[in-house]
């Protein structure tokens, strides 16, 4: 008996037409406040290069750029190799529906060689897991039920809030796909947005947010990540300004013992 699929790879199945496409579709289990988690069509437009017979190394950076809303049901992903060589292979994917651009991303795929390696950044200090309450999905988008957070920072037990108060934009908690999961970059794609946008943190307060472009840096092959298993990661996410509407991001994901193993930054988009 075949053992059942995880959520994240049926959203993220894709079904080839051809060199350079693929057809999709939007998952409910990943549904947001208005169309698909961010984290899951990022994971998606990664996957169309993974699969692709002519990619010949690892992920080493991905950028996805948010053109328009995504409504649920299928679309169609648009993959081309603009250029490689020995040490890159640089992508460009386009996903569609109904001929209509939806969402842009590149994609860097690097080979990894044994040569000097130096790690001047350390892990952030934490709490063990164990002790800390696995956040309240109760009221939130589905998606987030897809994951385990347990926060040691920045929580959102009290958001929303109308005191008034602005407090710090930083969170560290563990992040964790529900059910446990093997970590890939198809996981790591998606987990790299599973930051909520630092405007919650910071003000407390609902109102129309999203992200516009998230730039994602891996920093492990493989074979590392698959000698990480399904262990939770430590997400880090901090914001730097909020102005006239639009704000920063960055983030980081680090292994229990302190490796990073991917981090970037964001763009995101608010209004009152």
């Amino acid at each position: 008996m075949q053992p059942e699929a995880h959520r994240l790879d049926e959203a993220t199945r894709l079904v080839p037409l051809g060199e350079g496409w693929h057809a999709g579709a939007t998952h409910p289990a990943y549904a947001n406040m208005a169309g698909p988690f961010g984290g899951v069509t990022a994971a998606a437009l990664m996957n169309a290069v993974l699969v692709d017979p002519r990619r010949a190394a690892d992920p080493i950076a991905l950028t996805v750029n948010f053109c328009g809303p995504i409504a649920d049901g299928e679309f169609e992903i648009e993959t081309k190799l603009q250029r490689g060589g020995k040490t890159t292979q640089h992508w460009s994917m386009e996903l569609k529906q109904k001929g209509m651009v939806c969402t842009t991303a590149s994609a860097v795929c690097g080979a990894r060689k044994p040569v000097w390696s130096h790690y001047p950044v350390s892990g952030p200090a934490a709490p063990p897991r164990d002790g800390l309450p696995e956040m309240t999905k109760t009221g939130r988008p589905e998606w987030t039920r897809r994951y385990s957070f347990r926060f040691a920072e920045g929580g959102l037990d009290d958001f929303p809030r109308s005191d008034g108060v602005v407090a710090s934009a930083r969170s560290l908690a563990y992040i964790q796909d529900l059910p446990a999961r093997p970590l890939d970059f198809l996981s790591l794609a998606a987990l790299s947005d599973a930051f909520f946008v630092r405007i919650m943190h910071a003000r407390g307060t609902f109102q129309p947010m999203a992200t516009v472009s998230l730039t994602t840096y891996f920093h492990v092959g493989a074979d590392e990540l698959a000698a990480i298993g399904a262990a939770p990661l430590l997400g880090e996410a901090d914001a730097a300004i909020f102005h006239n509407g639009f704000a920063d991001q960055n983030c980081a994901l680090w292994t229990p013992d302190g490796r990073l193993v991917a981090n970037g930054v964001q763009i995101t988009w608010y209004k009152e």
